[in-house]
């Protein structure tokens, strides 16, 4: 079986262990067509991935289960196993009762040694992404969100753009005066018109404005519905909400804003447009004007990253070095994590409840927001050479994510893997500024080359 010798304790199947140091593994899974026996086996401590995955397709092929090889991963205590068995065992007695940032707690508790027989579950391994496009702009990509069928980006020079999910280019929109920094999906079909051809989308720039537009995809016109003012500085992240009818805004001025998002109703400055005779663009920007709902305060520096966590909270993550909660129905902020370095981006996952941060120390982090035990960060994930500029958890997997940073890379991580990244995924010859993998079968990152780069996701991704 390889150079990697491996035996079934008390006998029967597999060769008889030459490593002066034996390890007790017992294996188990949740996927039932690769299920074995779970009795224990003995295997040398220097054995690693290859050797239990050559153990493991043995068994399989002894049993008749299958007859081709299959790639697996395997977890020890919540995490895979990217070392020896062996190491894996010294580095555990490190940490056991230890609060260290970035280990796991599966990984603290006492019950990974040489005495005990140690629960390895596998897995098939994920699928690695394959390019699928390119698609070129004129300046640096700065901003990417997705839909089932269209993809919508912002870039450098003040344009939008609005591609097909194949690649074609649909529109380009002069949308600001000033870089495009935020953009996000409203909803594919205004509430009430019954019309599934028409979408909304909002555009967040430098030049301090958020504006709503709406897209007829059947005749390919857009206009521009709302300018939304009252930032002050930059306006450097966007979210809808879950109904499609708020929008939040976070900015370099430091302030979280909730805006209507609605197409319906009179502008709220329409009175000051009869006013008197100006010049007919000065009127329409006067009559589609919206101010905010709501302002919120708090943040001392950028907010880089907004995010719904369900109708009335908000997260943010900000320049400050915290992570704030808000609750919308109260108008207060209803809790706060504390980092130690400025956050660049974040993203929360309805189907685990946690959130991943970046930073320029070229650290991905693991928070559970709600965790009153442990360590304050639950996992560190350390691979990139640059600064990170965004992450992005996947729609369809609790477990896996992807980042993006100054080092040209694009990432696809586990939250089981915190010592290495699954894939890199390269072609940017420049450094990666947005990403987004809203539609669970591409992921898609944007930079300063001027490309958004389109990986399809292997299906096996999109398993839990």
């Amino acid at each position: 079986m390889g150079e990697t010798e491996v035996a079934q304790a008390g006998g029967g199947k597999g060769l008889s262990s030459t490593s002066a140091l034996t390890l007790q593994v017992r294996f188990t899974t949740k996927q039932e067509e690769f299920s074995i026996p779970d009795f224990p086996y003995v295997v040398e401590a220097k054995i690693g991935t290859d050797g239990l995955n050559a153990l493991v397709n043995q068994v399989l092929k002894d049993d008749g289960i299958t007859e081709k090889d299959v790639e697996f991963d395997f977890l020890i205590g919540g995490e895979f196993l990217r070392e020896s068995l062996e190491e894996l065992v010294m580095r555990h007695e490190q940490f056991i009762g230890k609060d260290v940032e970035g280990v796991t707690d599966e990984l603290k508790k006492p019950k990974i040694g040489v005495e005990e027989v140690i629960d390895v579950e596998y897995l098939e391994r994920t699928g690695a992404p394959e390019p699928e496009n390119v698609l070129m702009h004129d300046d640096w990509v700065s901003a990417v969100d997705v839909t089932e069928k269209w993809i919508l980006t912002g870039a450098y020079d003040g344009t939008l753009h609005l591609w097909s999910m194949k690649g074609k280019h649909r529109l380009a929109i002069p949308a600001h005066c000033a870089p495009v920094k935020a953009v996000c999906w409203v909803s594919k079909s205004e509430s009430g018109a019954g019309d599934s051809s028409t979408s909304i989308f909002a555009s967040g720039s430098h030049d301090q404005t958020i504006k709503i537009w709406e897209w007829n995809t059947e005749d390919n016109t857009v206009s521009c519905k709302w300018i939304c003012k009252g930032h002050k500085r930059s306006v450097d992240s966007l979210s809808s909400d879950p109904s499609g009818t708020r929008l939040a805004s976070g900015s370099w001025d430091g302030e979280l804003k909730i805006w209507s998002s609605s197409l319906e109703g009179l502008p709220e400055n329409n009175k000051a447009a009869t006013q008197s005779k100006k010049d007919e663009e000065d009127d329409e920007e006067i009559s589609n004007s919206r101010t905010p709902l709501m302002t919120l305060g708090g943040h001392k520096e950028s907010i880089s990253a907004v995010c719904w966590s369900d109708s009335e909270e908000l997260m943010t993550a900000s320049w400050d070095h915290t992570i704030k909660i808000w609750d919308i129905e109260t108008g207060g902020m209803k809790s706060e994590l504390v980092g130690n370095k400025a956050f660049f981006g974040m993203s929360w996952s309805p189907l685990n409840n946690m959130v991943i941060t970046c930073a320029a120390d070229r650290h991905i982090r693991l928070y559970d927001p709600r965790s009153t035990e442990g360590s304050l960060v639950k996992s560190m994930f350390t691979s990139h050479s640059g600064w990170i500029s965004t992450v992005n958890w996947s729609t369809t997997n609790e477990n896996l994510f992807i980042s993006g940073a100054h080092d040209n890379l694009l990432k696809l991580w586990d939250r089981r893997s915190p010592r290495a990244p699954l894939y890199n995924m390269t072609g940017h010859t420049d450094k990666v500024l947005c990403s987004s993998w809203a539609n669970p079968e591409f992921i898609m990152g944007g930079g300063t080359d001027n490309s958004l780069r389109i990986f399809r996701a292997s299906s096996s991704s999109n398993k839990s």
